[in-house]
């Protein structure tokens, strides 16, 4: 969740909380959120948009912006966040859904 403390960016919608982390001003949107759905579907601003009415152009063309802006930062942040899903699905135990339809053999 975005900190109640921010620090104000040179991008007008783009404030970054207590530790660095870029958000959408005003929101709990984070920076690389909007990106990794960008780049997992290939959405354009206006699809984004959509997906995220609350989300003005504005807000998204400014977040892209700064993501292109610092790149190899944002960009290493998503591979560790992408590394910390793999490690912790790789570590969690099957669910006990996910067993019963491996059982029934609807699942592999």
């Amino acid at each position: 969740m975005a900190s109640v403390y921010s620090q104000a960016t040179s991008y007008q919608h783009i404030h970054l909380n207590n530790d660095g982390v870029p958000f959408v001003a005003g929101t709990t949107m984070k920076v690389i959120e909007l990106v990794m759905a960008q780049q997992a579907y290939g959405w354009s601003p206006e699809e984004l948009h959509f997906q995220h009415p609350y989300l003005s152009m504005s807000q998204i063309h400014s977040a892209l912006a700064y993501y292109w802006e610092h790149t190899e930062t944002l960009d290493a942040a998503i591979a560790a966040s992408l590394n910390y899903a793999e490690q912790s699905r790789r570590e969690a135990s099957p669910s006990p859904l996910a067993k019963r339809l491996r059982q029934q053999g609807l699942l592999a």
